[in-house]
């Protein structure tokens, strides 16, 4: 999926050609990838064979897709119970009744067990056991290729809103490296107003000179910027190659927000200040778009 994003929210729906499968797909945000997945009965062995197509399709988000299985017009929809599972079942628990653990199985509840019912129309026997295996499976793919198409679309709307925000926290950080308020001369020349203010007299100039040059360096906000200059261009970067990036991006916010903190706590004028919390709104936003990125 190399320069293409995804999200992790989506919807998507399939059916089988003749209707008897049909299949829906959804999408949301996770920090990982975690699938539930429900298939027919009949369909039930192909369980490992399903989850491990889902999870080569997806990295992150949690996946929930139901296959099921529609009642055919030539079927009457009988019941049948499997007495060699409902047997199997019955006698796995027996040494922990015997032992007093466990209370013995109720035969309603040992009924209400997955597989244990089936209908006949839900079993295909035979060659039409293999064909019904590939259709069912078919549409799984179809139904997981819809949903990869849905979070594509999200993808390609949040690439629009995480470059808008990386450009203007960009252009604020251009801002604040051209602002003069970061310059040590105007570090010293606030110094010496306030000075002038207390002390009417003034101070020598070389002791004024030793104590704007330590201010500036306690002011100095050139380090944040160049970082936060490498961090853009990461941001950049990962965008352009596509998902999965989402944890990456999740972790470069956090350097961003680290940053722009620095660089408010370092201000001691109000409009550089202005523009570290202006950019930090941006980054805060930032980071909450990434949270739908896979």
């Amino acid at each position: 999926m190399s320069g293409i994003l995804s999200g992790m929210t989506g919807f998507a729906r399939a059916s089988a050609p003749d209707g008897a499968l049909s299949a829906e797909a959804r999408s949301v945000n996770g920090r990982g990838l975690d699938m539930r997945l429900r298939l027919p009965d009949a369909f039930s062995h192909l369980e490992a064979e399903a989850r491990a197509r889902i999870k080569s399709a997806f990295e992150r988000g949690s996946i929930t897709i139901n296959v099921s299985q529609e009642k055919t017009a030539s079927g009457d929809g009988a019941l049948h119970i499997d007495e060699a599972r409902l047997r199997q079942l019955a006698l796995a628990g027996r040494d922990l009744v015997e032992q007093g653990v466990v209370a013995p199985a109720r035969l309603d509840g040992l009924l209400a067990l997955r597989g244990v019912i089936l209908s006949e129309e839900a079993a295909p026997a035979g060659a039409d056991t293999e064909a019904a295996d590939a259709q069912c499976l078919a549409l799984l793919d179809q139904a997981i290729g819809a949903l990869l198409a849905a979070r594509r679309d999200e993808g390609a709307q949040l690439k629009s809103v995480l470059d808008s925000q990386i450009n203007e926290i960009e252009a604020l950080k251009k801002q604040a490296a051209a602002h003069p308020a970061a310059t040590p001369e105007a570090i010293r020349d606030r110094l010496k107003q306030k000075i002038d203010d207390l002390l009417p007299g003034g101070i020598d100039p070389d002791r004024l000179a030793q104590e704007a040059a330590l201010l500036a360096v306690k002011a100095d906000v050139r380090e944040e910027i160049d970082r936060l200059t490498g961090h853009v261009e990461a941001a950049r970067t990962l965008l352009a190659g596509g998902s999965p990036c989402g944890r990456k991006l999740d972790f470069l916010a956090q350097e961003f927000n680290r940053e722009v903190n620095t660089l408010c706590s370092k201000s001691a004028d109000r409009g550089l200040t202005e523009i570290g919390l202006a950019m930090k709104h941006v980054v805060d936003q930032f980071r909450e778009q990434v949270q739908n990125l896979e």
